[in-house]
């Protein structure tokens, strides 16, 4: 959970998790619906599949028990060098070094390396954590570098007065910290998208995405990609024809919804529809009742819309025309 996520934003969710799959036996045992489903939220849903993989193969392949050295670990689904690290020096307390985001900007700063924080320096980085290491609690050691990256020694307005290692820092000395590491530039591209939301008897179409690529196996409302040239209504009724061969019979404007991922902003434009003829359910098509909704792993801007609809479900019992943004 920890691979691109903040300690602060994965702890409600490592919560949840724990009371849910106790064990790595109970994680394998799980379907991938139950596992999407409780790591929906967190983005970067390859690492929830790496996660169930790599808990069959530790029940089929090492009982149950994760294996303590690193060609073995290297060998399992989702675990790189970072991930291999980690649980060697924390779990087993070899003296493993880890190389995160916080500890590469501490090291590129102890060590006035210029340039971008793209792992180019790893090699030079990884060889003085070697060096460092004690055998001791490496574990720990490991840690609290993590943690003075992310407190301390920060990407912005880095601390350096509170600083434990500063009389060491080359770029401390030399006054350039605040431009090492050499700052991103992050273009996010734009993405406009119609999305519509079929309601029949109190039910809602949903759909699974296919199960490789972007947000795979997720479920979420049918729509797509507003082409140039087309108004957000005109790409709803061609999608909807495209994808499930039914024309809109009404459609009002439900709301707007702005998402980040990495590379792009995704604006989606929701209505609330009728369809003729009726979209049939099958394996990656469900009608669903609002309080179901729960059950299936969303993207987290299908999430946003789901909220929507809860909190106007009063209204959405009435007409189509009564819910707008």
């Amino acid at each position: 959970m920890l691979q691109q996520t903040t300690v602060s934003a994965v702890i409600p969710y490592y919560e949840r998790w724990i009371e849910k799959f106790p064990d790595v036996g109970s994680v394998a045992r799980a379907s991938p619906a139950e596992i999407l489903k409780a790591w929906q939220g967190l983005g970067y849903y390859q690492r929830a599949r790496n996660v169930h993989k790599a808990a069959q193969i530790i029940c089929e392949c090492y009982g149950g028990t994760l294996p303590a050295d690193k060609e073995n670990l290297r060998r399992l689904p989702g675990f790189g060098a970072y991930t291999t690290g980690a649980v060697l020096s924390i779990a087993f307390q070899k003296a493993e070094p880890i190389i995160d985001a916080n500890v590469r900007r501490v090291f590129m700063r102890l060590l006035l390396l210029d340039g971008k924080a793209d792992g180019r320096h790893d090699g030079v980085i990884s060889g003085e954590l070697k060096r460092l290491l004690p055998a001791r609690a490496p574990g720990d050691f490991n840690q609290a570098l993590m943690e003075l990256g992310a407190t301390v020694c920060r990407s912005q307005l880095p601390l350096c007065s509170q600083c434990p290692v500063r009389n060491a820092c080359q770029a401390y000395h030399k006054g350039v910290q605040e431009i090492i590491p050499e700052p991103k530039t992050k273009k996010l591209k734009d993405i406009y998208a119609a999305i519509a939301v079929i309601r029949h008897k109190g039910r809602f179409f949903i759909q699974r995405r296919p199960l490789s690529g972007l947000l795979a196996g997720l479920w979420e409302f049918p729509g797509g990609q507003i082409q140039e040239g087309e108004t957000s209504r005109r790409a709803l009724e061609r999608e909807l024809d495209e994808e499930l061969g039914v024309a809109i019979q009404s459609a009002v404007p439900l709301m707007n919804v702005r998402h980040f991922y990495t590379q792009f902003r995704v604006h989606l434009s929701v209505w609330l529809c009728s369809a003729r003829p009726i979209p049939k359910s099958d394996e990656t098509h469900r009608w669903v009742r609002s309080r179901e909704f729960s059950d299936y792993a969303m993207p987290s801007g299908s999430v946003k819309i789901v909220e929507r609809l809860r909190e106007g479900r009063a209204c959405l019992t009435g007409g189509a025309g009564c819910v707008s943004e």
